[in-house]
């Protein structure tokens, strides 16, 4: 999968954007606030139709305008593609492939994907559990088109049963609907539970073989889907399976929602649990122990989508490497050979002169 070239007007910083792509390596330089990480999220945006920044679409569209448009032509599934999404304030979005409106969100990202890793995703192995689920959901919205309409269809529904559980005791009629919101969580959140445990699983396997490479055999990275008590064994259970263990473990906590005004019982409260060496990453790992974890992750997600996809994603990497030392930089420009790459580094970096391939210098918005 590559990206030949975009094109975006008034997103973020930019009000006028015409680039080239190289198949291979594209270095982004700039100093800071100039549209570097801009640039990357465009891309990531036309993969799958969301930002890694924000939840909020008109927070892309530059200040004082009124819409913005992003559009990249792209080859992918061995043919080429137009991507396009606009987006307007006080109006629905529009996303397009070639030239026709998309049915969904995950229709738009079956095109080509995309695996997107900056210094925020350091957070993954140090922050809280939403961080995490949030991790799984865009890499598995990608993936898989089935879990991209389950996850809406579950948000809606917990959604629907927040507002319930807020509201009920002034409306006790409105506790009638519970039963339908509860059917619905159960029958969307048994796809979730299933397919993010066969996910988690694949990325244990290939995240810890490369942290066990990038620490030279000394450390063991660990990482164990968590979710559900009453559900034992996602990953060999079946989906009825886990909607009975669902419907119980819901059942049970019914006096407890009603009390507390909230969902307790769901996947939306499941969680990734990491570790190195048998400790707890979140607490005992070290700066450098956390930052090679999350990248484990993310080089881990991109294999994992080429043995999916039987091509790698475009990767794109903002300001990560310069924060390693020369022999995890060695280690990680190894590892990422095989597809195109997108890497953003300040002017005065030395991996312009490592990396090859095509050098884009952006500043104040515009490609210099």
């Amino acid at each position: 999968m590559r990206l030949e070239h975009l094109e975006a007007e008034y997103f973020r910083n930019y009000q006028a954007l015409r680039a080239d792509f190289d198949p291979q390596c594209n270095v982004i330089l700039g100093e800071n606030a100039q549209g570097k990480t801009n640039l990357l999220e465009a891309i990531f945006y036309l993969s799958c139709g969301r930002s890694p920044r924000t939840r909020t679409d008109r927070e892309l569209i530059s200040f004082g305008a009124e819409e913005a448009m992003m559009k990249a032509g792209v080859f992918a599934w061995q043919r080429p593609f137009t991507v396009e999404a606009r987006l307007a304030h006080g109006r629905r979005r529009r996303l397009l492939v070639n030239g026709v409106p998309a049915k969904s969100a995950g229709e738009f990202s079956r095109v080509y994907h995309t695996v997107f890793f900056s210094p925020e995703d350091l957070g993954l192995v140090r922050q809280g559990a939403a961080l995490r689920r949030r991790f799984l959901d865009t890499a598995l919205c990608q993936l898989r088109p089935r879990y991209a309409a389950a996850l809406a269809g579950y948000q809606r529904s917990y959604e629907q049963k927040t507002r319930i559980l807020r509201d009920w005791d002034g409306h006790p009629d409105f506790l009638a609907a519970l039963p339908e919101f509860n059917a619905q969580m159960v029958r969307y959140g048994a796809v979730l539970i299933k397919t993010r445990a066969r996910f988690a699983r694949r990325l244990e396997e290939y995240a810890a073989a490369v942290h066990r490479d990038c620490s030279g055999g000394r450390e063991e990275l660990e990482i164990a889907y968590t979710t559900v008590s009453a559900v034992e064994d996602p990953l060999n259970q079946s989906e009825e399976e886990i909607q009975r263990a669902l419907e119980a473990h819901m059942a049970a906590h019914q006096g407890a929602e009603h009390a507390a005004r909230l969902c307790l019982s769901g996947p939306h409260k499941d969680d990734l649990a990491i570790s190195i060496n048998g400790r707890e990453a979140k607490t005992f790992a070290s700066q450098g122990q956390t930052r090679t974890a999350a990248l484990s992750l993310k080089l881990a997600e991109r294999e994992i989508f080429a043995d999916a996809a039987g091509e790698y994603p475009v990767l794109l990497l903002d300001d990560v490497l310069s924060e390693l030392d020369p022999k995890r930089q060695e280690f990680v420009l190894n590892r990422i050979a095989g597809g195109q790459v997108f890497i953003t580094c300040c002017e005065d970096d030395r991996l312009p002169a490592l990396l090859g391939g095509k050098v884009l210098r952006v500043r104040q918005g515009e490609l210099a």
